[in-house]
């Protein structure tokens, strides 16, 4: 891949402009050393990538870190760095250290500050929504953060409808900074946020933010039916893992209806079963950017290149029907369904 490969759009209702792939780096410090770590940045910069995304609980700093040295030893790309980072969860073991006070939020973004190396923020997430702090409290600093300099954008993360709606209200009546951004798991198998959370970020005009896009894994074709994964996979290291449980997914007969239409369109185009995965939640509605968990260069690059490959109509009405989620209850039945179509397609 060429420094124009990737293509760009605004960073939800701002004017910023970023890539539609965004680099994550939870595994920085983690499953990746520093060495690979600058090594993926350096791929995803050469391919025109310019948004990297990170958080402080990111192994304990280490990827805030991490990616601060990286900013440091390449002054000329660093420029063109959209960078976003989140606070919310504890970095320590005081009753202050954790939530979206305005007292733990002034400590957590400057720790961040301290170790990226830089004097601003391009987009600072509440990685979660914090149920004492007031609301008002915590929007008002994101407000002075703006004022002052110290972050460009904000945004919020792991937020429900209301939430995000509630915040939005509060930031308009008092005149402050407006959100630009929410950051959701989404996914062909996790579609959930499309009853409340996308018309709500529809309504907010909000940039989604996509994490795990491939669903830990289950969308990259490397599982099959009954056989329980081994080895250093995130499943094989513990098949018991949370949202991703192996014997919850592979029991649901929609998994393999989606990996299996998945499969019929990545054969369609010679194209892997990561780059459909991708493609298709690109072309949702309000999807900014997808950020992208490899945890190798070969694994990036394949990511990478769903960024060019084009879905037909058909096709994605294809991947839309089999990953439909079966939901029955009252207001997100069929009517539910047909009416959030509508309201995602422009129409009533």
């Amino acid at each position: 891949m060429t420094q124009a490969d990737l293509t760009y759009r605004t960073l939800g209702r701002s004017g910023a402009i970023v890539s539609t792939q965004a680099l994550g780096t939870m595994t920085f410090g983690a499953e990746a050393d520093e060495a690979t770590s600058h090594a993926l940045i350096d791929t995803y910069v050469a391919a025109g990538g310019n948004f990297i995304d990170t958080a402080d609980v990111y192994s304990e700093g280490t990827s805030e870190e991490i990616i601060g040295r990286w900013l440091g030893s390449h002054p000329t790309e660093a420029r063109q760095i959209v960078l976003a980072t989140k606070g919310r969860f504890p970095m320590g073991q005081g009753p202050n250290d954790l939530g979206t006070s305005r007292r733990h939020l002034r400590d957590a973004l400057d720790a961040s500050l301290r170790r990226l190396g830089l004097d601003h923020i391009d987009l600072y997430q509440l990685h979660a929504w914090d149920a004492i702090s007031p609301l008002d409290e915590t929007l008002r600093f994101l407000d002075d953060a703006v004022t002052a300099g110290k972050i460009g954008y904000y945004g919020f993360s792991n937020f429900t409808g209301w939430q995000l709606t509630k915040a939005v209200h509060i930031a308009e009546r008092h005149g402050w900074s407006l959100p630009v951004t929410l950051q959701p798991q989404y996914n062909l198998l996790v579609r959930g946020i499309e009853q409340e959370i996308v018309p709500a970020a529809l309504d907010a005009g909000l940039g989604l933010l996509p994490w795990s896009p491939l669903g830990g894994g289950w969308l990259s074709g490397k599982y099959r039916r009954d056989e329980a994964p081994t080895g250093s996979t995130r499943l094989g290291e513990n098949p018991k893992r949370g949202m991703e449980a192996w014997e919850k997914r592979n029991s649901d007969e929609r998994t393999w209806r989606v990996i299996d239409a998945v499969s019929a369109v990545a054969e369609e185009h010679g194209a892997s079963h990561s780059q459909v995965s991708l493609a298709w939640l690109k072309a949702q509605p309000t999807v900014t950017s997808v950020i992208l968990g490899a945890r190798t260069i070969e694994q990036l690059q394949d990511n990478m290149g769903a960024d060019s490959l084009d879905l037909s109509t058909e096709q994605l009405d294809r991947l839309t029907a089999a990953s439909e989620p079966e939901t029955e209850d009252y207001p997100y039945g069929a009517a539910g369904v047909q009416q959030r179509h509508r309201k995602m397609s422009g129409g009533r």
